[in-house]
């Protein structure tokens, strides 16, 4: 060991080091983010945008968030984000029927052997609840997320996916389009045809019918309020996990629920083939381009975790992290499975609790079914974690078809327990 550093270690430091360092890291972090706050609700500044630091979905969310409430009425705000891997679902989608819950949570933190269906290398993939409708999707370090708040007079569906096309089309990619869902797509035609090249819902490569289909890109979803609009999107440019994301968008057990709210639309997906951080600065540009009648110069502002700081920001962080908001908000559904003795169990659940469970066909014991009602009817989902577990330390005498009857709700209705990030 040299000397100093020894010496270092064993000698205290001046407090008016300390303080000074601490007091000058506290002003920048004041600074950073009244600036923001300043910056946002400035009435003057009408065209604005933001690209985040951060890879935190539950950050990420908040400012997009905050940008919607805070920003000022006739304002066009641009944010670009990019999140860490995580399966985000819509408002009204129930996560037991969208998601493969089992393999969220990866083998490795468990201390098992991983399963045969769970993808390797991925980690942790933390699931999270937006607050916009839509379906449910993958993100990653591969994937540029675009959000628009405008005024909702000015909001439709397609205007800022067109202006995504016009963006991709100017760096070469000639075969993208909007579809008539509103989703990016790649054309996969083999023929070229002509085309008009300002038409950002055609291109020489479109096929009507009998060709090959388009490879989806981008998929939206939209939140209205009195008198603004978000749209927000996804962007596939660099996947690395493209090819696992249809498991963990693939619930085992959509078949057997019965549910309200917005499902899924299944679409076959591709990467673009682009550096993120390239498109970003093409996006930005193109945004720039579109706004630039407003006569205002658009300055790129980045955002970060120092954000949370702001009241509004750290307060809807907090609620997407809730296990009341992740599995509370579920809309109401049933599930039906096959049970012991030729049975048939049906399980109500409304707004993430059991409130009824019954059986049907079979020859089920009535006093089993009673023990089964008394230990989960009332019980918050979130809170049961282990199936077999939570029976067992409810029921008295343990009978093998409690077993069986725990292994299918651990297979159907899982709820991951990892620690949120």
């Amino acid at each position: 060991m040299a000397p100093s550093r020894g010496l270092a270690r064993l000698l205290p430091r001046p407090a008016i080091s300390n303080t000074g360092t601490y007091s000058r890291t506290m002003s920048f972090a004041r600074r950073a983010y009244s600036s923001f706050a300043e910056q946002l609700a400035n009435p003057a500044n009408r065209v604005q945008s933001y690209i985040s630091r951060s890879r935190d979905p539950f950050v990420n969310l908040s400012i997009e968030d905050y940008i919607l409430r805070a920003s000022p009425p006739d304002s066009t705000v641009l944010f670009l984000y990019t999140n860490r891997p995580c399966v985000v679902i819509g408002r009204n989608q129930n996560p037991w029927s969208e998601v493969n819950l089992g393999i969220l949570q990866a083998a490795t933190s468990r201390g098992t052997t991983a399963k045969e269906t769970e993808p390797p290398a991925i980690g942790d993939v933390h699931l999270v609840r937006r607050r916009s409708g839509g379906g449910a999707v993958f993100h990653d370090e591969g994937n540029l997320n675009w959000s628009i708040t405008c005024p909702r007079t000015e909001f439709t569906r397609d205007k800022h996916a067109e202006m995504v096309v016009r963006a991709l089309r100017k760096i070469g990619i000639e075969r993208a389009r909007v579809n008539e869902r509103h989703d990016i797509v790649l054309d996969q035609g083999h023929e070229r045809h002509p085309s008009d090249p300002q038409d950002t819902h055609r291109t020489s490569y479109t096929v009507d019918e009998g060709g090959p289909r388009p490879l989806k890109v981008s998929g939206s979803a939209y939140k209205l309020t009195r008198g603004r609009a978000l749209h927000h999107a996804t962007t596939l440019l660099a996947s690395p996990n493209l090819h696992v994301i249809p498991q963990y968008l693939h619930s085992p057990a959509r078949k057997s629920i019965q549910a309200k709210g917005v499902e899924s639309v299944s679409s076959p997906v591709a990467n673009i083939g682009l550096d993120v951080e390239m498109f970003q600065k093409r996006l930005q540009e193109e945004f720039s381009g579109m706004y630039a009648h407003q006569g205002t110069t658009t300055t790129v502002q980045t955002v970060g975790e120092e954000h949370l700081k702001i009241p509004e920001i750290r307060k809807g962080y907090n609620e997407l992290k809730t296990d009341d908001w992740m599995w509370s908000q579920t809309p109401q559904f049933n599930i039906a499975f096959e049970g012991p003795a030729r049975s048939e169990i049906d399980i109500n659940v409304h707004h993430g609790i059991i409130k009824t469970l019954e059986t049907k066909g079979g020859s089920f014991p009535d006093d089993m079914l009673h023990e089964l009602q008394t230990a989960l009817v009332g019980q918050k989902l979130q809170d049961i974690g282990d199936w077999s577990q939570c029976l067992q330390s409810r029921i008295e005498p343990w009978h093998s078809d409690y077993g069986i009857i725990a292994d299918r709700l651990e297979t159907l209705l899982p709820v991951p327990q990892f620690e949120r990030p």
